[in-house]
């Protein structure tokens, strides 16, 4: 049977060239990703021949061998791991960075900064920096069948039937001109122990009887025995990425149950974080003996974006991966992780506020998750949460919030929106600005939901500035004053009260005269007992809810334009000649909170009356 000819994926191309010409000065970590892959193979094998040794075909010591052939210029590196189908060469060899691929090539608008491309995981298309062409021969364990996968990295590859008698992959590295110090068995010795020195997989060079690694399991060592540059390069390898860990977290859990986590915080933020088909990349061990990197209850997904390993001495040897998703240890297992993780970020968090800023930026918006799907760690998670807010630019902590909040505040105020910039002209922040009360700003969208899950901190509960009903003359120190002390509401703005409610009729819920504007002539809340009005939106935009609640028309008695109309009001016609206004007031209300016109044709009518009365005036 001839080769097939297949193309990579259009955006595929357009990555694989920034890779190959852009992406690394160093170009020896092409090697340290195709050991990291055949060590892989190796841990999936060993897992799969727990219940079906026959897959070893005789063959227990897993090994990795590098060869080389001077004369054909070339690099091989061979695995007797699992191996590949033909489906899965062509799934694996010729997609790269599955999801997020076209949102990163967006992003980039210049090649001048390309290191974050390390986490999308392309660590095997590395080798086409020294390759002029790579070919991958592999045979799945199991099958009478193998492989061959060709490329020379310009758009296109073939595949076809190989002659592979044993199982595992073998890649083979035909190098460019110029790449002849990788044709160098002591060059390649050093980088070899930069670099892999960790595998778990004996590495060896040119059929040596010694491996060129310690090939003992990093994470089983003391810590006082790892450097920070062999932590660097395990992260490098258990997350196939090449950015710099935020954080390393390295304990070993001693009583009831016994087990060794050496888990990372990445530097950078994947772009399919949010994919829905994304799990968490802790892998799990039992006796060093790799299991599976798929736990569901290993670790919870809003914290999905941990890499690391866990090694577990309590749990069976032969566990499946069905058996571990009700599997009591696993769940306890889990409950240690998470709570250590917490104490760690809270600690970081104290510690390298600075640093800890970055890892919110990145991931903040999973931690949130957790402030409404796990009541259990919830009060620590709470501890972890940074916003923006009117108090200035930075980061406050919800700690920070309570400490700064004024005489007389009983609630925790925020408001969602898209963006800071277009929360700080929301008129609803107004009379908050106006007495130095702060308030939060949440552009998220988990940001709608997290508060009302969490309900309080440290006793003060939370409050959107979009609901109505707050009296803020009781705060910075003033006591409320009794109903007969209280102003009574000017009987000019009644009877403009009276007016508006009759012209809008159903279309809002309620009109009040409102303390929370100093600039804005109106504004609409959300009654006490109704969705906020961010969250409303964004539920009728998923279909979640058909109807929206009706809402409260809030306005400012102190506004020119609404002191006008109040005069207005009592006098003979007043309805007919004011309707249009109130009309336009109550569309403007709708379009500073982000809601469509009801009637376009109508606004532009009323518009185009009151502007012509103004010409002629």
């Amino acid at each position: 049977m001839s080769a097939e000819h297949m193309h990579f994926r259009a955006e595929v191309s357009r990555l694989l060239d920034i890779v190959v010409h852009s992406l690394y000065s160093n170009k020896e970590v092409f090697l340290r990703e195709l050991i990291s892959n055949a060590s892989d193979a190796c841990d999936k094998l060993r897992y799969e021949a727990l219940t079906r040794p026959e897959l070893l075909n005789g063959e227990p010591n897993f090994k990795i061998n590098i060869t080389l052939d001077k004369k054909a210029r070339t690099l091989t590196v061979t695995d007797n791991g699992i191996g590949m189908t033909r489906d899965e060469l062509v799934e694996n060899l010729g997609t790269i960075a599955r999801s997020g691929t076209s949102a990163f090539l967006d992003q980039i608008k210049d090649k001048a900064d390309l290191t974050q491309i390390g986490q999308f995981g392309v660590g095997f298309y590395a080798a086409f920096m020294v390759a002029q062409a790579v070919e991958v021969n592999s045979r799945k364990a199991g099958s009478a069948e193998s492989w061959t996968w060709e490329s020379d990295g310009r758009g296109e590859f073939t595949i076809e039937e190989g002659d592979k008698a044993e199982n595992g992959t073998e890649v083979i590295v035909y190098l460019k001109q110029g790449e002849d110090e990788y044709l160098n068995a002591e060059r390649l010795r050093a980088i070899i122990a930069k670099y892999s020195d960790h595998i778990a997989i004996p590495v060896y060079l040119e059929n040596e009887e010694k491996p060129a690694n310690r090939a003992n399991a990093v994470w089983m060592r003391p810590k006082k025995d790892i450097t920070a540059e062999q932590y660097k390069e395990f992260y490098h390898h258990v997350a196939h990425a090449f950015d710099e860990a935020a954080l390393t977290m390295h304990w070993r859990a001693e009583g009831k149950i016994e087990y060794t986590s050496l888990l990372f915080v990445p530097g950078m933020k994947p772009f399919d974080l949010f994919d829905p088909k994304r799990a968490h990349s802790v892998k799990l061990y039992v006796k060093r003996v790799f299991i599976t990197d798929q736990a569901e209850g290993l670790i919870p997904p809003w914290l999905r974006f941990v890499r690391g390993v866990v090694d577990s001495e309590d749990l069976p040897l032969n566990v499946s991966r069905e058996m571990l998703q009700n599997n009591p240890m696993l769940a306890k297992i889990r409950q240690g992780v998470t709570k250590h993780v917490l104490s760690e970020l809270n600690k970081f968090a104290k510690d390298k506020p600075e640093d800890y800023a970055k890892v919110w930026e990145n991931f903040g918006a999973v931690l949130k998750e957790g402030l409404y799907e796990d009541i259990e760690h919830r009060p620590e998670v709470s501890k972890l949460v940074r916003c923006r807010s009117t108090a200035g630019d930075g980061l406050a902590s919800l700690a920070d919030y309570v400490g700064r909040m004024k005489k007389g505040q009983e609630s925790i105020f925020y408001i969602c929106g898209e963006s800071v910039e277009k929360l700080m002209r929301n008129p609803h922040l107004e009379g908050f600005t106006s007495k130095g009360i702060e308030v939060l700003l949440l552009t998220e969208t988990v940001d709608d939901f997290w508060p009302g899950a969490l309900g309080e901190f440290e006793g003060k509960a939370f409050k959107s500035v979009t609901r109505a009903g707050e009296d803020l003359g009781k705060i910075e120190g003033e006591e409320k004053k009794k109903d007969d002390e209280k102003p009574k509401t000017p009987e000019a703005s009644a009877d403009l009260i009276a007016l508006i409610k009759l012209t809008l009729g159903d279309a809002v819920k309620d009109v009040r005269a409102t303390d929370r504007l100093t600039m804005s002539p109106v504004c609409l809340t959300a009654d006490e007992g109704d969705l906020d009005i961010h969250l409303e939106r964004f539920l009728k935009q998923h279909n979640q809810i058909r109807t929206p609640s009706k809402r409260i028309l809030e306005i400012n008695s102190s506004h020119p334009l609404i002191a006008q109309m109040a005069k207005r009001a009592k006098e003979s016609g007043a309805a007919d000649n004011l309707k249009d206004v109130v009309w336009l007031l109550f569309d403007q209300a709708r379009l500073l909170d982000g809601d469509p016109l009801s009637d376009p044709a109508a606004f532009s009518e009323r518009l185009g009356k009151i502007l012509a009365k103004l010409m002629d005036a």
